[in-house]
């Protein structure tokens, strides 16, 4: 494997940060809620608070001496969402890390007064949750992930790799604002690659599984995987289906790649946990979110699965691999 960043020792130290939030400790110890996207014995859950432990412990923050976290996790329906973020709320943090538009929506509907870092949100003014992104203005403010017009990007990434593609099934979620701003940019690409788009809306496993096989009937098609918690929580399934039925796909995140996926192209997501512990070290020292402007990533990354391209029969063009940030072997 090419260039991959590790954080063993970081989430051994993850695995017990359950445990020191639940004690209490004497003196001016600061509490920190975490509203995280995936479940708590998820891998990436881990590797991305290990991250987030980083970006504190570098600013001098030490869970269970200065600081502890609450945490809830990202599972169940809509409605145990939304309980977990009232739960949050009422144990009273000083500043709150929520993953994504599915959990920092119902955390702002749940409180407007305890300050709230995002990660990962792709339209925050779109969404409500920001007044503007220089100016926040209420309680939130943090890390987008990626603007509409990087779904286009993805779709000539896919045709890159896969020139004999000619139609592309978007998997999305369809509660989730956000993905009509993506698919739209990908609609609006589809003509000059020649490309059908077909979108394929996911709401459990089985309704995925059954979309992709009836998909996968026809030939020259290709998977572009929009950003979202289930297709997130799906994506060992989405990448085996994508392999089984010769299906080359794109990806919003490395981790999908890192499960089997063929390419992902997006934000370094461990990247934006550590900047966020940036700003929840300001709002602690005094400073008010509306006051932080909302940030964009300043570079997306490029990674590829080679294994999984010579499973599909594909031959990675050399352009492509001279500018990925990593390739997995």
């Amino acid at each position: 494997m090419i260039r991959r960043r590790q954080f063993i020792t970081l989430l051994g130290g993850a695995a017990a940060w359950p445990l020191a939030a639940r004690a209490r400790q004497p003196g001016s110890i600061r509490r920190i809620g975490v509203f995280a996207n995936l479940p708590e014995n998820d891998p990436e859950s881990r590797l991305h608070l290990a991250a987030f432990a980083q970006g504190l412990a570098s600013l001098g923050w030490t869970i269970g001496r200065n600081a502890q976290i609450d945490y809830r996790w990202g599972e169940g329906d809509p409605d145990r969402v939304r309980r977990n973020a009232a739960e949050l709320v009422a144990l009273a943090p000083e500043v709150i890390l929520a993953h994504g538009s599915t959990q920092l929506g119902p955390l702002l509907q749940a409180t407007r007064s305890v300050p709230v870092v995002f990660v990962t949100v792709t339209d925050p003014v779109g969404g409500g949750f920001v007044a503007s992104l220089a100016r926040p203005s209420g309680n939130a403010t943090g890390f987008m992930d990626f603007e509409y017009g990087l779904s286009g990007k993805w779709l000539e990434l896919l045709k890159q790799i896969a020139p004999h593609m000619t139609r592309a099934a978007i998997i999305r979620d369809p509660t989730s604002p956000a993905s009509i701003g993506q698919l739209g940019a990908i609609r609006s690409a589809a003509p000059s690659f020649c490309v059908e788009v077909m979108p394929i809306d996911v709401r459990d496993a089985g309704e995925l599984e059954r979309a992709i096989v009836l998909f996968a009937r026809a030939a020259n098609g290709g998977l572009i995987v929009l950003a979202n918690r289930l297709a997130a929580l799906h994506r060992d399934l989405i990448a085996e289906l994508a392999v089984q039925h010769r299906l080359p796909a794109v990806y919003p995140y490395r981790y999908y790649v890192a499960s089997g996926g063929l390419m992902s192209y997006g934000a370094n997501i461990p990247e934006q946990y550590r900047l966020a512990a940036g700003y929840v070290d300001r709002i602690l020292k005094g400073e008010k979110p509306g006051d932080l402007p909302v940030q964009a990533p300043t570079k997306y990354e490029l990674v590829i699965n080679l294994k999984t391209a010579k499973t599909l029969g594909l031959a990675v063009p050399p352009s492509l691999l001279s500018i990925a940030d990593e390739v997995i072997e």
